[in-house]
């Protein structure tokens, strides 16, 4: 649906994105992940025209970005809604009227039926029913924010586009607002692009991510594949969750657990059928889409290495030596 190949955008001398090269499937929700100052925001904007680049090329469906094109740019943003961290509402406006906003810039009559019917609906879908005439200041951020994806949905929009659209709002309003977009991806199959630097965003919601750090693409993948186990040393400096604490005796290995394989009781078959000791120096279980990954690590003696590690092989466990 939306092709990214080997984009190049520079501030001045500065250059913020390196060759970046991705691809998003229709339907899709995919992730764009990393530190403040990595780019994200930047190809998201790279992505709807709102930002020229140097070289390589924007394509959706098939049809280049070109940002000359005044009037091929327009109707690019037309199927392009934007929800950004700061909601963007109009106080003076209530909710309905807020929602209503892109249908006046777009020349469209909001007083038919029509028009009426299709923003109580979103008003509905987004679950402020009891408050569409209500003004911004009488809403709460994750009220604000529903408001602020319901605008983005009134003109039938194919893509969606979030930049850090839950930094600003609690751990137990983000799990909502990541909720109501799964939802609206699931019925109305909207592809959603979601830029964001916290974990609980991507575990949550994001079909595939992508992970920027300064300005290049250094993985892309699924989350649960990239962030249980991860290999590129920025990713791990990302997910500040390797403790630094382990014993500095015998051998430290860390297991690998995916899915199904999350629930085996693999630590105490290990320990009956090996009849040996071992510590458990620390362990994680996460939820990635309703479905359960993690790791833990343990400790053990340096002669019990070999045999732990052709046990955890046999049972197609995961596992790596930490040094």
């Amino acid at each position: 649906m939306i092709k990214i190949h080997e984009l190049e955008k520079s501030f001045k001398d500065v250059s913020v994105l390196k060759g970046v090269s991705i691809t998003i499937k229709d339907s899709e929700i995919y992730g764009i992940v990393g530190q403040s100052g990595a780019g994200k925001s930047t190809l998201l904007r790279c992505i709807n025209g709102l930002e020229s680049f140097e070289s390589g090329y924007v394509e959706v469906d098939g049809t280049k970005v070109d940002v000359k094109d005044k009037v091929a740019l327009k109707n690019l943003r037309r199927r392009m809604g934007m929800i950004f961290q700061g909601f963007n509402l109009l106080e003076r406006l209530d909710v309905y009227d807020n929602i209503a906003l892109p249908l006046k810039f777009w020349g469209i009559k909001t007083n038919t039926e029509e028009s009426r019917k299709k923003i109580l609906d979103l008003i509905e879908l987004v679950g402020l029913s009891e408050k569409v005439h209500a003004k911004p200041r009488e809403l709460s951020g994750g009220q604000k924010q529903r408001v602020a994806i319901a605008r983005a949905l009134v003109l039938d929009p194919e893509f969606l586009l979030c930049d850090e659209a839950t930094s600003a709002l609690d751990p137990e309003i983000t799990k909502g607002i990541l909720a109501l977009l799964q939802k609206i991806n699931k019925e109305l199959g909207i592809t959603i692009i979601v830029v964001t630097h916290q974990m609980e965003v991507v575990k949550q919601i994001c079909n595939k991510v992508a992970f920027l750090s300064g300005g290049k693409v250094l993985a892309e993948g699924k989350p649960e594949e990239m962030f249980i186990q991860p290999r590129i040393p920025e990713i791990k400096a990302f997910l500040h969750d390797r403790s630094e604490i382990l014993p500095d005796y015998g051998v430290n290995i860390q297991l690998f657990f995916t899915g199904e394989g999350s629930m085996e009781p693999i630590v105490t078959m290990m320990a009956r059928e090996l009849d040996e000791d071992f510590s458990i120096c620390w362990a994680k279980i996460e939820d990635f889409r309703d479905e359960l990954h993690g790791s833990l690590v343990i400790n053990a003696k340096e002669e019990d290495e070999e045999r732990i590690c052709s046990f955890l092989d046999k049972k197609n466990v995961s596992w790596e030596v930490l040094k």
